[in-house]
């Protein structure tokens, strides 16, 4: 039985948080789908072409790892997908009451989904994506907080 998951998010950008995630949740799912949300209403840095090409190729030495874009709601891609297997990361106590809070409500709508929830590596646990964004609002170097694709990808539009 082929075990697929979505890993859902924003990814304004990828960071090695998510990287982490992802890594460690490709070695017990037989795919996953990085489910790269449109998210009209969170004003993104970059675009959702631009979110899914940093994912890819953030995750392609993850042979079972893919990256798509998606809009709309979650549940209706995942049906779309016919799984039911969300990962989401935690980091702190506030991520958990949140995710808490969603997985209530993704019940309620697709009562079959189970929830997976990963908590961040200790050493990055600090990185989140609205910070790196702030670092390159600024120009700040942020390649300590993401992955190699993505360093490269702002230095070249500097």
């Amino acid at each position: 039985m082929n075990k697929l998951a979505v890993f859902p998010g924003t990814y304004d950008p990828i960071t090695l948080g998510h990287l982490d995630i992802v890594t460690r949740a490709s070695k017990i799912f037989d795919k996953i789908i990085i489910a790269v949300a449109n998210s009209p209403s969170k004003h993104a840095l970059f675009d959702l072409d631009t979110r899914v090409k940093l994912a890819q190729e953030s995750v392609k030495r993850l042979s079972n790892v893919t990256a798509e874009g998606f809009s709309g709601l979650l549940v209706d891609f995942l049906k779309k997908k016919n799984t039911n297997i969300l990962i989401r990361g935690v980091r702190t106590a506030a991520d958990y009451d949140y995710e808490t809070q969603l997985a209530g409500m993704y019940k309620m709508t697709m009562p079959d989904m189970e929830i997976v929830l990963l908590p961040s590596n200790n050493e990055i646990s600090f990185i989140s994506s609205s910070l790196v964004r702030e670092i390159i609002i600024h120009k700040g170097d942020m390649s300590k907080f993401v992955p190699k694709a993505v360093a490269e990808y702002v230095k070249n539009k500097k």
